[in-house]
C-alpha cells in the first residue's frame, strides 16, 4: 500500500532570528497561502501534520479549515537550528552550504545535517506507520525538508534548497517498506 505525503514548505515571511518559532506570513505569504489552499483541496488530503512554528501552521491552516480538519503538531518537523540565536554568520549562506556538503558538521548551539535528517525520517516513518495508505499534508521548513529528502537521493542538497521557493509544494509516495516511489514537484509560481 502507498501513502502520499505532501511537503509543503511554508509560504514567505519576514526574517528575524528573535522571532524564530512566531513570526508569521507576509502579506505575500497570506495571498501564497490561499493559492497553497486552492491547489490543495483537488489532492483529496486526508490528514495534516504541521511544524510547530506559526508560518508553517498558518501555510495549512486555510486547508484545515477548507477540509474541517484538525492539524497536528510535529516537532520533528521544525526548521533546522543552524546555530544558537547569539551566534553570528558574516556569510550566512556560505555557512548554510558548508552544513549541506558536511553533514556530520554542526555550528556551536546548531544541528547537523544528518541530525535534521534523522529527525525528519523519524517523522515521515510515524506518518507511513500511523496514516498506511493515506494522503497527508505536512507543514514543513526548506532545510529540514531538504536534509530529510537528501536520505532518498543525495542531489537534494544545498543547490536543491536554494532553488526551492516559499511556498513549495512536493509530493512524495512511499511504499510500506519506506521506499521511495515516486516524487514530484507541485507547485508553480
Amino acid at each position: 500500500m502507498k501513502t502520499e505525503i505532501y511537503l509543503i514548505r511554508h509560504a514567505h515571511s519576514d526574517f528575524s532570528l528573535e522571532n524564530e518559532e512566531t513570526r508569521e506570513l507576509s502579506a505575500q505569504g497570506w495571498a501564497d497561502a490561499q493559492k497553497i489552499t486552492d491547489r490543495m483541496i483537488k489532492e483529496d488530503i486526508q490528514h495534516i501534520i504541521s511544524s510547530p512554528y506559526v508560518r508553517a501552521i498558518q501555510t495549512v491552516e486555510g486547508l484545515a479549515r477548507y477540509l474541517d480538519k484538525e492539524i497536528e503538531l510535529d516537532s520533528r518537523f521544525k526548521e533546522r537550528d543552524l546555530a544558537s540565536r547569539d551566534y553570528h554568520f558574516d556569510k550566512p549562506l556560505e555557512a548554510i552550504k558548508y552544513v549541506f556538503d558536511n553533514p556530520i558538521y554542526k555550528y556551536p548551539g546548531g544541528e547537523s545535517s544528518r541530525e535534521v535528517q534523522e529527525r525528519g525520517i523519524s517523522g515521515l516513518k510515524h506518518i507511513v506507520s500511523k496514516y498506511r495508505g493515506k494522503r497527508v499534508a505536512v507543514g514543513i521548513h526548506g532545510s529540514i525538508m531538504t536534509c530529510t529528502l537528501n536520505y532518498y537521493d543525495k542531489e537534494f542538497d544545498y543547490h536543491f534548497w536554494s532553488n526551492t521557493t516559499k511556498p513549495d509544494v512536493y509530493k512524495l509516495t512511499l511504499d510500506d517498506h519506506f521506499n521511495l516511489v515516486e516524487f514530484k514537484r507541485l507547485w508553480e509560481q
